[in-house]
Order: structure tokens, then sequence, then C-alpha cells
């Protein structure tokens, strides 16, 4: 499998100009982090336009904590906007107070006259905004009212955008996230005698990681040579004691949280990556599976339909089907065909839709279009020197 070369130095563009990528940038950030960390590593050195630079708007301790963080990304946005320099902000959002934060980071730059592009990440928005009081509800639609642009991650989360939340069509663009190419080589099939089964997300009920850890501890399963990592934050004390209940602690790992690097290295020995979700939009990490070859089991939720098919990109289980999960597992680990199939398949899927280079293009057009001199560029000045950098 292709490793592509480490990235070269950057150049600053000529103008100064940047463009701000609202996020979270801290652990807690998941799969919203990413994206956005993503956008900046494929910053293309050779083009004259905006530097992508982040903006974190929460921090990683209290959510008390995270109103100063958000207070100092709203002075930095004035700060952009009186230098000239700022050409816009690109806006990633979730539900609950990811809501709030960001809303106030366009309201700000409305008042400033700094176009904004918004980014709706969250599987579980369209739900959130239907429990909001009528009146937090008509706010919530006024603030998607404010972007140049509203970026989806498919075809159901376009309908609840230009339906409910009553955004124009003509504002809401469909673009899919996308996963770099593995920087691990791939593990040589039958290289090892163990097969090696993962899992990478928040330990949540919502993510089914109750019902995965029921899967394994099911006797139909050979677990003979069988080792699982469960890779993510969350309730991780509480899951290791329902995994030592079920008596499967022996063959199941819980890594915690795992940066970039990490995961990339979990990838490269998994045979199989399973996610059993109830709730999702379109999951980076099934993308990440698929850039590195990984047969993915998951549930057809959310995008998930959408863009895989199940039995040639993915195996698809039903949400809280641990007799199937089970069963799926199986399947994949004891029939190399299938797996193959699965493998490769899915790989081809990556090329023709979810490369980065393919995401990074459609969000710098969007950018260009909206921002003016608005494609991403390298290079970095002490405004960001305090930032996170992204992990490579």
């Amino acid at each position: 499998m292709h490793i592509p070369p480490s990235a070269g130095p950057t150049v600053r563009p000529p103008s100064g100009r940047y463009i701000f990528l609202a996020s979270p940038w801290a652990p807690m950030g998941g799969g919203m982090l990413r994206v956005a960390e993503y956008l900046i590593q494929a910053q293309d050195a050779a083009s004259v336009g905006a530097e992508l630079r982040p903006l974190d708007t929460r921090g990683g301790a209290s959510a008390l904590y995270s109103l100063w963080v958000l207070a100092t990304a709203l002075v930095r946005i004035v700060r952009g906007r009186l230098s000239g320099r700022l050409a816009g902000v690109h806006v990633n959002m979730a539900e609950r107070l990811s809501l709030f934060r960001k809303s106030a980071v366009v309201l700000l730059c409305r008042l400033l006259g700094i176009p904004v592009v918004l980014h709706l990440h969250a599987a579980q928005f369209e739900p959130f905004y239907r429990r909001l009081p009528r009146l937090l509800q008509r706010l919530t639609r006024w603030v998607f009212s404010l972007p140049a642009s509203c970026i989806v991650l498919g075809s159901a989360a376009q309908r609840f955008v230009t339906g409910e939340l009553q955004v124009p069509p003509s504002r809401v663009e469909v673009i899919f996230n996308g996963a770099p190419e593995p920087t691990q080589a791939r593990r040589r099939a039958g290289a090892c005698p163990m097969r090696e089964v993962l899992f990478v997300g928040n330990l949540s009920e919502r993510k089914g990681v109750s019902d995965l850890l029921h899967a394994l501890a099911l006797p139909g399963l050979d677990t003979s040579r069988l080792h699982v990592t469960l890779a993510g934050g969350g309730d991780v004390a509480g899951y290791r004691a329902t995994a030592r209940q079920l008596g499967i602690a022996s063959f199941v790992h819980f890594a915690g949280w795992s940066d970039q690097q990490q995961v990339a290295q979990l990838m490269a020995q998994a045979d199989v990556l399973v996610l059993p979700s109830y709730d999702e939009g379109l999951p980076l990490v099934i993308l990440e599976a698929l850039a590195n070859g990984v047969a993915v089991v998951c549930s057809p939720v959310g995008e998930i339909p959408n863009v895989l098919q199940d039995g040639v990109s993915a195996c698809f289980v039903q949400p809280g089907d641990s007799a199937g999960i089970a069963a799926s597992v199986q399947r994949v680990l004891s029939e190399p065909a299938f797996r193959q199939a699965l493998e490769c398949n899915g790989r081809r899927l990556y090329e023709q839709q979810f490369s980065l280079a393919r995401f990074s293009a459609s969000v710098a057009r969007l950018h260009q279009r909206h921002f003016g001199n608005g494609q991403t560029h390298g290079g970095a000045d002490k405004d960001s020197a305090h930032a996170p950098k992204a992990s490579s």
C-alpha cells in the first residue's frame, strides 16, 4: 500500500491572509477535531491563498473554562478583522453546548462583516434540535440563516437542514469527509496468528459498546485466537468492569483515548473494524478503515447506508443485535475471500469518494467562492503558534 512521503516545508502566502477553523482542539473534539486536523494537514504549500489556522472554541477542561476559551477565540476574530487579514471563518458545529458556542462565533462574524462557512458534523443534532424550546429552535434557524454556506455530510442531513432549519438549498453543500492515506504499512495476511478486531470511538451506549462486549461473550464466536482493542475515551472503567463480568477480559484490551498516530498503528494491524452504533453521521473512523483496506462491520444508520453497500463495501448489523455482531465478525474472520472482497471494495470506494485530497479540494473551492482569495495554504506565525499542532 502506498505510504505518502513526509510533507516538505510550507511557504507563507504572500497575502498573509488566513482562515480560522473554529473547532474544539482537544481530545474531546473527537471526529470533528480530526476533520479539522486533516484539513490543516492537507494544505497545499504550492498554492497562493489564505492559510488555514486552528481556532479553539472549547478547550480541554470544564464547560465553565470553555467560556474563557471561547472569549479568547472571539478576541482573536476581532484582531483578525482589524488586521484586515482574516479572510473568513470555517465553523465546525455539533449539538448541545457546541451549538451555543459556535452560534456566538457566527453572530460575531456577522457583526464584523466576516464571511462564515458552517460545517455541521453531529449525528445527534436533529433530535437535539427537536427537543429545544420553540424560541431556541427559532434562534437556531436564524443562526443557520447567517452563514454564506452550510456543509453537511450527506443527503439525510441535507434534508434536515433545508427542511427543518429552512436553509435555502442553494446554500447547502454536501461534502463527504475525507481521510488521509495510511501512514503505516499494513500487516501481511497470515503474518500474525492472532485475529485483530478494532473499535474506535467514544465508549458509550450510543456507539453500541455494550452490544459489542456481549457479542464477544456469545458461545458461537471463536475467541481462541481473538484479540479485541477498544480505543477511545468515555466510560473506560465501566466497560472494563463489564468485560470482566462477561469473562472476556483476557482478550479485550481498552487502549483509552488514542491520537491520530496511535489509531493509524491500530488500523495497520486490524483484520476488522466494528462500529455497531445506534446513531451516526458519516463516521470518520469508517473512512479511515476503508483507506487502510480494513473490512468494516457496522450498523446502517445515518449516512452510512447511503454510501456503503451491505456485503460489498461493508457488513451491516442492526443496532442492538449482539448475535448479529458476533455472526458478522465470525464470518469476516473465518471467510478469507469475503474479507478480502470487503477490503478491496472498501479501498476502491475510498479512492473514488473519500480521499483527503478530494475532501480538501472541495472545501478549498467553497472557501474560494465565499472568502475570495481563500485556497488553503501552509504556514504559521505567532497568532497560531500557541495552538495545538495537528499530529502527523
